[in-house]
């Protein structure tokens, strides 16, 4: 045997990577890979945080990257729309079709025509949510608002205690007292869950407040069920509690809080008999909980997404951010609030938003009316004749799910979807583009769940044809002939961007560090010593926290959302009560006696690993949970199909009868696509386009419905 004959060794190497999804945990991942193959992605046991698990929705991202239905190369539409028909076509002629396309119409319509759809289908800085911003503003197309996730809550958090990180996730492991409020960390932040059951195994009581009986809630100490969408009144009551009972901690409210003898005589108006009215809780279990909450130190509060989801959720979320400082949770470490420690990154979004390529006065869509606006329903001028899809899948995340997908059924506007699989979205488009995996490119990512900066290197080629994001549209630009340097940036330079690394937070990190290690906590004290806030030091005008909103003040609804891209000349007017105060659900009970939650899959992050095998294994089909009282008065049992109904549409979906839920709650978890489902609808075909009251967050939690036996 010559020396070439003999037998090959394979070559294997672990490469650094991160999650790319939208998830608070953003996990330290270990990518191995043998002969230019990934053959196993698992968690970095060295992180803090990861501490080497993931969770079900990646726990296999090597088998998402390889999967034998994966988008390879560019595809034009041969078929009717929504056919799944498609031929493939070179990159060239691909972008050829799409500038002659956005040419035209922009030629006889004007450049607001063209509508770009996107969200955080990537969580990367490079490949995420601002990737595409250049070249839509210099295209000078509409400006989509995207307000799905924690706008309102974070227009009220930022109007009432600053933009601040709040609590320590990793601090928690000194916490006493932890009310987890709307939020099943178990399914949507799992990493959290070991530093409070450590905490719990520690002493640490445990308080989940939601109307589902879910994993967390079983693990909790203590579930209070509440009526969707009262959560401010419960808040409202435990400070009307607090206050009149003298639990307050006076020393702390003098010196660091804005606002107080107005907060005392608004509240009084909210006792607990009549919180109990609205919640559906006992007034002494109201009592009961403000009374442990302002007693029990170190005491933390961690919101969920879903607190704002519903008509009155910014007002829910004041509400709460005013709750520590009344007790002086601030002093202690592991105390105060949790909402997103994103606050702490300091990502340099203008680099990536590019907002000085911004035509002043371009119109503004919100996402949530897709659906009208590609339906003329808005009576647009000019009308959407052309759509760019990418980090997101409109058909199921979009509310109107029947009006978005006859918008994309019309034969008049042109649809290009950037896209890993064909998902029931990508089935409309005339070209479908092929995207990298995190797998295959550079990223650096932010976590809106924790303290670590995590940098992502490519760990194999780019398979087939597919590119990043950032390449996407660098030849988007080349092909429509754009001269802006700024829009040619190389991943290397988007990476030298990333962050304002000479910030304090940022010392001591660099990219060739992070090369090395592939993740860095920020320059922040250590878990055993954050409390930023035991001196007060708020970051909002007057430096306290403000129980009266000088910004909500002066300024009425003005939107801070973190992401938000609008000038002043688009910012909404109009007054805002600076008060904390309580609004109601939005819709009654009148003619859909039901309140349908629609929460986060286990499985599935929104709609990604939603048509994934292993994924749709272990969430199983599209269900509604329902209580047995409620299925009784209906005839519906147990394994039985039902059809979920309101005005705005109907899906049907496998019956769950169980007391998890109360009386009056149904539950469908948002994720299954509707190429899945039964009739080929989902959740998203029955939820409201309406807007809460602060950030023009959705409403998803105020939707009415009757449900019925099939």
């Amino acid at each position: 045997m010559t020396t070439t004959e003999l037998p090959l060794t394979p070559t294997t190497t672990t490469v650094r990577a991160a999650c790319p999804h939208d998830c608070p945990d953003t996990c330290a991942m270990l990518v191995t890979v043998e002969d230019g193959r990934a053959t196993a992605v698992t968690g970095d046991p060295d992180h803090p945080f990861t501490r080497g698990g993931l969770c079900v929705k990646v726990n296999n991202y090597q088998d998402k990257t390889y999967a034998p239905d994966r988008l390879l190369h560019p595809m034009r539409r041969t078929g009717p729309k929504g056919s799944g028909r498609f031929e493939r076509i070179s990159w060239d002629e691909a972008l050829s079709e799409i500038a002659a396309q956005f040419k035209a119409r922009i030629a006889e319509y004007g450049s607001e025509t063209v509508m770009p759809v996107s969200y955080l289908g990537n969580q990367g800085i490079l490949n995420g949510l601002s990737v595409g911003d250049g070249f839509f503003h210099r295209l000078g197309a509409t400006v989509t608002e995207r307000t799905y996730c924690d706008s309102g809550a974070c227009t009220a958090y930022a109007t009432t205690i600053g933009p601040t990180a709040g609590v320590d996730p990793e601090s928690i492991v000194h916490s006493r007292y932890i009310i987890l409020w709307a939020t099943n960390t178990i399914s949507t932040n799992l990493h959290l869950w070991p530093i409070i059951a450590e905490a719990q195994r520690n002493g640490a009581k445990v308080v989940c407040i939601d109307p589902m009986r879910h994993r967390t809630a079983q693990r909790a100490d203590w579930h209070i069920p509440i009526r969707p969408g009262t959560d401010g009144a419960l808040a409202l009551a435990m400070m009307h509690v607090i206050i009149n009972e003298g639990l307050t901690d006076d020393d702390y409210i003098a010196r660091h809080t804005l606002g107080y003898d107005e907060l005392v005589e608004r509240v009084q108006q909210y006792s607990p008999e009549w919180a109990a009215q609205e919640t559906g809780i006992p007034a002494d279990d109201i009592r009961t909980l403000a009374r442990e909450y302002a007693t029990t130190h170190p005491s933390m509060i961690r919101i969920g997404v879903a607190v704002e989801r519903h008509a009155g959720g910014g007002q829910t979320v004041r509400s709460i951010a005013c709750l520590p400082a009344l007790v002086g949770a601030w002093r202690h470490v592991g105390g105060g609030l949790l909402q997103l420690p994103l606050w702490a990154h300091p990502v340099n979004w203008p680099a990536f938003m590019l907002p000085e390529l911004r035509k002043p006065g371009t119109r503004v869509v919100n996402q949530f009316l897709l659906g009208r606006a590609l339906t003329g329903e808005l009576a647009l001028d000019p009308p959407i004749t052309a759509l760019m899809v990418y980090n997101s899948n409109p058909m199921v995340v979009c509310p109107e799910q029947d009006k978005v997908e006859r918008g994309l059924q019309r034969e008049d506007l042109f649809t290009v979807v950037s896209e890993h699989f064909l998902t029931d979205t990508a089935k409309y488009a005339d070209i479908v583009l092929p995207a990298t995996t995190a797998l295959e490119q550079h990223d650096l990512m932010f976590s809106w769940g924790h303290f670590y900066v995590t940098l992502n290197t490519p760990a194999i080629e780019p398979l087939g044809e597919a590119v990043s994001n950032t390449e996407l549209f660098r030849r988007l630009s080349r092909a429509m002939g754009f001269e802006d340097e700024v829009l040619y940036r190389s991943d290397e330079e988007l990476l030298a961007q990333a962050y304002d690394w000479s910030a304090p937070a940022m010392q001591g990190i660099t990219l060739e560090s992070l090369r090395r290690t592939g993740w860095a906590r920020l320059n922040l004290p250590s878990k055993d010593e954050y409390a930023p806030h035991r001196e007060g030091n708020f970051p909002t005008p007057s430096g306290k926290v403000e129980f009266r909103s000088s910004i909500l003040e002066a300024q009425g609804n003005f939107v801070l959302n973190l992401f938000r891209q609008l000038s002043d000349d688009h910012q909404p007017g109009g007054t805002v009560d600076p008060l904390p105060h309580y609004i109601p659900p939005r819709e009654g009970g009148e003619v859909y006696p039901l309140n349908l939650l629609s929460p986060k899959s286990h499985a599935y992050l929104n709609s990604s690993a939603g048509d994934q095998p292993m994924q749709k294994r272990v969430q199983g089909e599209q269900t509604l949970t329902i209580h047995p009282q409620d299925a009784a008065e209906r005839g519906i049992e147990n394994g039985q199909y039902v059809c979920v109904r309101n005005d705005r549409g109907r899906f049907l979906a496998l019956a769950k009868v169980s007391d998890e839920v109360a009386p009056g709650v149904v539950v469908c978890p948002l994720g299954t696509w509707p190429k899945n489902a039964k009739d080929g609808h989902t959740v998203a075909a029955v939820n409201p386009f309406a807007f809460a009251d602060l950030g023009n967050a959705p409403t998803f939690s105020d939707t009415r419905v009757e449900v019925e036996p099939v």
